[in-house]
């Protein structure tokens, strides 16, 4: 596993959203799709509001690679699905970040999102 060093975790973890190309079976990316992204420790994650039935996340299953974009740093990125042990960390993330719009950030906390939550380990 690769890890992310101090300051692109730090622009990353700190960008209001994160742009996730996703790699297809031939090896190309799949259009850009615009989403929030939050740090927490040493780790940046991503969750699919619709679960695991959403589009973009049934596109990063089939390769687990691709590409992110985020407070200026553009990574190739392995996707790891992140074991349920780390979801309570992750949705204080996602409070923490995104509380001020109370209505939308309890999408992300919801047990079909959680079970959608990824982690993202540069490549």
């Amino acid at each position: 596993m690769t890890h992310w060093n101090d300051a692109d975790l730090a622009k990353v973890g700190a960008a209001e959203e994160l742009d996730l190309e996703s790699e297809r079976a031939d090896g190309t990316l799949r259009d850009p799709v615009t989403m929030w992204v939050v740090r927490s420790g040493g780790h940046v994650y991503v969750r699919s509001v619709k679960g695991t039935a959403g589009p973009w996340y049934r596109g990063v299953r089939s390769r687990l690679r691709g590409r992110v974009a985020a407070g200026g740093v553009r990574r190739d990125v392995t996707f790891r699905p992140a074991d349920p042990g780390e979801y309570a960390a992750v949705d204080a993330a996602y409070r923490k970040k995104y509380g001020r719009y109370t209505s939308i950030v309890e999408h992300v906390l919801t047990d079909r999102a959680r079970a959608s939550t990824l982690r993202l380990e540069p490549r």
